[in-house]
């Protein structure tokens, strides 16, 4: 089982976040393949009232993710720490915008006695960009790590982290701390940086990962895109080079589903054969681990491809 719980409390979050002003675009309607599972199974209303009882906020309903009707149905949901308020305004992200409240000291602790309740064997832990904050967050990051390290010392532990732009020292304190996945999405192609993630940079994004293997090779890395934002063909495979040339192990890639008419328009829908054809692709540069689908998200199904993207590593190191 995977579960993530953003257990930030209500009190905490600024009442009236900061609105983005975008014009409209319009919603193409989607192919037959983008098919979704909806909510409603009685494990779906458990995992739901788990959530409304412990007074949590998770990323699948914040950035609304077609998959929650399938993961909450199991048990598995995506956590997001140190608020439900961005710093930066991505043009694909529906995560409200805006300063952030103060953290909250005992959220490490929530994290890690839901994770114990709930039993599982694989957790994910993601977050909003904190800028405000002179660390970006990555304390906070150890915290929860080691709480739940405390409490569940069986479970493994996958981050998806901010980029810690300008934040000196901050990586390498949340590797040191010892996640079993370190997951960072450059989320586009480069030449759709300005529009698509403004406030980030490809080629930090890049040497964040690097920098990961750098710290500790044996640490899985992790890195997610989505297409029909715009990009070119030549220009995916380029971005799994670049990823490769990191060592990064595992990529993931989705179609991008355009939250609202204030967000980036979609492009086009990438066909089933296309991203099975990305899918052959990565395998052939090296990575150890794939995941490329209309739906591919990158906490989807991330306790199972844990668990082969570890089998992986062992098969490699015995070929070697």
């Amino acid at each position: 089982m995977v579960t993530v719980l953003d257990t930030v409390s209500q009190s905490a979050r600024p009442r009236h976040p900061e609105k983005v002003n975008r014009p409209e675009t319009p919603l193409l309607r989607k192919p037959d393949w983008i098919r979704v599972r909806a909510g409603g199974s009685p494990v779906y209303e458990q995992t739901r009232q788990i959530v409304r009882e412990h007074n949590l906020v998770t990323v699948c309903e914040e950035a609304g993710c077609p998959n929650i009707g399938e993961c909450w149905s199991k048990k598995h949901a995506t956590m997001m720490i140190m608020g439900e308020i961005c710093t930066r305004a991505c043009a694909f992200c529906n995560v409200r915008t805006g300063v952030p409240g103060p953290l909250d000291p005992g959220e490490p602790a929530q994290v890690a006695e839901a994770v114990a309740r709930l039993g599982l064997n694989h957790v994910v832990i993601t977050s909003v960009d904190r800028d405000d904050l002179d660390d970006g967050g990555a304390q906070h990051f150890v915290e929860t790590i080691a709480a739940i390290r405390e409490r569940s010392p069986a479970t493994t532990i996958e981050i998806l982290t901010p980029d810690f732009l300008r934040k000196d020292g901050a990586l390498e304190r949340v590797v040191a701390a010892k996640p079993d996945v370190f997951n960072h999405n450059l989320e586009t192609v480069p030449s759709h940086y300005l529009t698509v993630r403004p406030g980030a940079r490809y080629f930090h994004s890049i040497r964040l990962l690097q920098r990961v293997k750098e710290l500790d090779p044996g640490m899985f890395t992790k890195s997610g895109i989505m297409v029909g934002l715009g990009e070119e063909r030549n220009e995916v495979l380029q971005l799994m080079d670049d990823l490769r040339s990191a060592d990064v192990d595992f990529i993931t890639i989705g179609q991008y589903l355009q939250p609202t008419r204030k967000h980036h328009p979609i492009a086009r829908f990438v066909t089933p054969d296309e991203f099975k054809s990305f899918e052959k692709v990565a395998y052939a540069k090296g990575f150890l681990m794939v995941s490329s689908s209309p739906l591919t998200r990158s906490s989807y199904h991330a306790g199972e491809d844990f668990a082969r993207l570890r089998a992986a590593r062992e098969r490699q190191l015995a070929a070697d």
